[in-house]
């Protein structure tokens, strides 16, 4: 097991900036994942870390070891891939084993039918089968050994490639985008499955996905990509509460974060809605800002709430989800309808098309600047110091 530590790493192809200057340090056992929009660099930062492409500027060290100048095969990592990259003419058993016949055999031992009869080729064969079967164990794949992929389910393949990474135990596991092509039941159960394994083996995980549901589920922390730039390195429950970019906070959440634009009033307070809030910012008066929150963070208003925030406006649609229900509501000149997440048995009592105040808790709006940089808040009462909300976290 290592840490990996990544130093203003630049990446240029032809004439487009692809990563601009990332700095990264991951510990030692941490599970961190990259997330961000196709596009972001986040593939390209994995495979620079695996060596299958060099940077043009900055330096990987994996541990203690700078491993710039080091083929893909000297650095032990082992990475999985979104095709999964098994060899259909060869067995489960067989593509599992693979990596440690590359390593424990040498060119003769390998060939079919002679390499047997090399001293020594036996015993080894028969070490390396050990250890397959008992990675295979562990996934729960024991029994499909004899099996070609091609008769293997999606799920069953992406077991297969991470028991052939496993099966070497490497210092980190490099996992690109590993569950996109599995249908959504079988990424929910293999998403577990992932996290499961990262806690038995205690090893350093650095996963790539545009699957924010992904992210926030499995890992230690994300690491929030857009554009070649790291925005945000933070847990996930840090990085839902309290994002430090207007663009974090859009692409984290479903649904997406409500935005309603707003200005700094004389006193320092935020104004929103042609309401004063009790959210003073450190900006001069007179400056526009985007003031965002939660869908949770608006409710129905009722007597209790008349010190809120309020918001009216016309539902324009209800999505009734089960266990939640969404309101989609037109409010004033907002462009994009504002969704609020209520009670079922609330929203069972509200029609399409009828009026509708909303109330937006206070302590909860975000404010950010021109920029899309988040604007410092003096309210004693400012997202920054209250509590983690465990419950907070809908994906």
């Amino acid at each position: 097991m290592a840490g990996i530590s990544l130093r203003d790493i630049r990446k240029t192809f032809r004439d487009t900036p692809v990563l601009h200057g990332v700095s990264l340090d991951i510990a030692d056992g941490e599970f961190l994942t990259l997330v961000g929009p196709s596009g972001c660099g986040k593939t390209t930062l994995l495979r620079i870390i695996a060596g299958l492409e060099t940077q043009d500027a900055g330096d990987v060290f994996i541990g203690q070891t700078m491993v710039d100048d080091l083929p893909p095969k000297a650095r032990d990592v082992a990475m999985v891939f979104q095709s999964y990259a098994l060899y259909p003419y060869m067995t489960v058993a067989q593509n599992i084993g693979l990596p440690l016949e590359m390593r424990r055999l040498s060119m003769l031992q390998r060939l079919p039918g002679v390499g047997r009869l090399v001293p020594g080729t036996r015993t080894a064969r028969a070490a390396i089968d050990t250890d397959v079967k008992v990675v295979a164990e562990g996934l729960g794949i024991g029994h499909l050994l004899a099996r070609r992929p091609a008769q293997l389910s999606g799920g069953q393949r992406q077991r297969v490639a991470l028991a052939r990474a496993m099966v070497r135990r490497p210092k980190a596991f490099l996992m690109d985008e590993p569950l996109s092509n599995l249908d959504a039941k079988m990424r929910v159960q293999a998403r577990t499955e992932i996290s499961e394994l990262h806690r038995s083996l205690g090893s350093t995980f650095v996963y790539v996905t545009h699957d924010q549901a992904e992210a926030m589920t499995m890992s230690d922390r994300v690491a929030v990509m857009m554009g070649g730039h790291l925005l945000q390195i933070a847990p996930p429950q840090v990085i839902y509460d309290d994002p430090q970019d207007l663009a974090v906070a859009t692409f984290i959440g479903t649904p997406e974060i409500n935005t309603l634009p707003g200005r700094v009033g004389n006193d320092g307070r935020v104004e929103v809605a042609g309401q004063s809030s009790p959210i003073q910012v450190a900006a001069a008066p007179g400056t526009e800002v985007t003031v965002a929150i939660r869908p949770e963070a608006l409710m129905l208003a009722t007597p209790a709430s008349a010190s809120e925030i309020a918001i009216g406006g016309t539902i324009r649609h209800v999505e009734m989800l089960g266990a939640e229900t969404l309101l989609h509501v037109i409010a004033g000149s907002v462009t994009k309808p504002l969704v609020a997440r209520v009670e079922p048995s609330v929203g069972a009592r509200l029609k399409m098309g009828g009026p509708i105040t909303l109330v937006a808790q206070a302590d909860r709006l975000l404010v950010f600047g021109k920029d899309g940089k988040r604007i410092a808040q003096r309210s004693p009462s400012a997202i920054t110091q209250r509590p983690v909300r465990g419950e907070a976290v809908h994906v």
